[in-house]
């Protein structure tokens, strides 16, 4: 069994389509699926389809491109939504420096809200970065010196410099469908090297479609191929890939197994 640690049922591509698209994904193997909120109205239909469905779960949180249009959302909205049963992670946060789509100020309040409930709650932060090492870093270190939270980075495309820091740290590491691409040679080195008990795989769907899904409109099913890609790359056999990366999402999110 393997599980799409991040996917965004709701969104273009999949939302209508999704009852297919799940069933896709469970022939093709996948077992669990984290869909993941990026806004804070996107929070409903997000938990709404973990209600409906027993292996699918859900997060809440702001997406760091989503941070000005949440000038007034609170600790507590966020904390209140947490308590839902079928709610396992916060997020996706962070900061993104690429696109600079929100104020870097207002990003970095919202990263720091969401680490504090996770703090709280027991509940995995889950951490979006692109081009935002050092400031991630910094957060992620002084962070820490408050208090201990559970925390993965999702869709790993960092330095390897970055990934030895967070695994350091005791962040766990997501691999989506873009450690496939061929101009990936970097990932794909540093993917070699990720201890056993710290990784995860993903889809990030319907965004980064792995080989030989290029051009598609990517599906939590192809979580297979990317986990494929991994195992051979690292010399394993991909049952043994599926069964620690499944062990370690239930042991991280352990809400889900509850």
């Amino acid at each position: 069994m393997l599980v799409d640690s991040h996917c965004h049922l709701e969104y273009e591509g999949l939302v209508d389509d999704q009852s297919n698209v799940l069933q896709r994904a469970r022939d093709a193997g996948v077992g669990a699926f984290l869909n993941i909120s990026t806004k804070y109205a996107e929070w409903d239909q997000v938990v709404g389809t973990a209600r409906g469905n027993p292996d699918v779960f859900a997060s809440v949180g702001v997406h760091p491109h989503n941070a000005d249009q949440h000038p007034d959302l609170t600790r507590d909205q966020l904390l209140r939504a947490t308590r839902d049963p079928n709610v396992i992670g916060i997020g996706e946060t962070g900061l993104d420096y690429y696109y600079d789509h929100s104020d870097r100020e207002a990003q970095k309040r919202l990263f720091r809200m969401h680490i504090d409930v996770a703090r709280e709650t027991g509940l995995p932060v889950i951490i979006h970065t692109r081009d935002a090492e050092d400031d991630t870093l910094d957060i992620l270190v002084d962070e820490a010196g408050k208090g201990a939270f559970p925390a993965l980075i999702h869709c790993f495309t960092a330095s390897p410099e970055f990934g030895s820091r967070v695994i350091e740290l005791g962040l766990s590491i997501s691999i989506s469908g873009i450690v496939t691409f061929k101009n990936a040679k970097d990932l794909q080195e540093f993917a070699k090297e990720i201890p056993q008990d710290r990784l995860l795989v993903e889809t990030d769907s319907p965004f980064l479609a792995p080989v030989p899904h290029r051009g598609k409109s990517c599906e939590p099913g192809f979580v297979r191929d990317t986990a494929a890609f991994l195992a051979q790359l690292r010399d394993e056999p991909l049952e043994e890939l599926a069964a620690y990366t499944t062990r370690n999402f239930y042991r991280l999110f352990s809400k889900a197994a509850v």
